[in-house]
């Protein structure tokens, strides 16, 4: 009598596609696989319509970051009777980069605003010097405020004179994460200095 060989598992099929609604949901229950599913189903349109506003590619990808932690933080809020998971995720990325258009306008108009408040034809040498190293107190004050990682970006930026993209690469670590790190620093600093005046 023949012998046959021993049976093996049959090969699972595929799961079908899951739905962008499934992954959401999923993600609301801190299933990270779903959410690297939905960012890689998603973000390409999602960064097409946060380029159409914001017209810059850096500005673009910040504002997709911040879409995708928020949506990622808030996923239990998307309620599928509502909307589609699609609608709801570029919802939230329109308003990401319509508020980046803001504070980019509040930003730009602060600081020509600040230069012409301190356009000044001539002044005190002696109380310039005081001013400076009272300055320079508040500004290491400040800098010890500051996390290690965004003391770390805004030296290698401004003391090594690295760009963004190379302070990313020093440090192995995404653009994005490199300019929040820095936008946060930069504020952070400004709110220091300004409460020390």
């Amino acid at each position: 009598m023949a012998s046959h060989p021993a049976p093996t598992a049959a090969a699972e099929p595929d799961p079908p596609t899951a739905s962008a609604e499934d992954l959401l949901e999923r993600c609301a229950q801190g299933d990270r696989g779903a959410f690297v599913d939905l960012y890689r189903r998603l973000s390409p349109g999602a960064y097409g319509l946060a380029l159409r506003v914001l017209r810059d590619e850096h500005l673009a990808q910040d504002a997709l970051q911040e879409a995708f932690e928020q949506i990622w933080s808030q996923s239990g809020r998307y309620d599928r009777s509502r909307s589609s998971a699609r609608s709801w995720i570029l919802t939230i990325v329109h308003r990401r980069a319509v508020d980046r258009v803001r504070r980019e306008q509040v930003e730009r108009q602060g600081a020509m605003a600040w230069g012409a408040q301190h356009r000044e034809a001539e002044h005190d040498v002696v109380a310039e010097v005081v001013e400076l190293h009272a300055d320079h107190r508040r500004v290491r004050a400040a800098l010890s405020a500051l996390t290690p990682l965004q003391r770390q970006a805004l030296e290698l930026a401004y003391h090594r004179g690295l760009t963004q993209t190379q302070v990313a690469a020093e440090l192995d670590i995404p653009l994005g994460t490199v300019k929040t790190r820095m936008r946060d620093a930069i504020r952070r600093l400004r709110g220091e200095l300004e409460g020390r005046r």
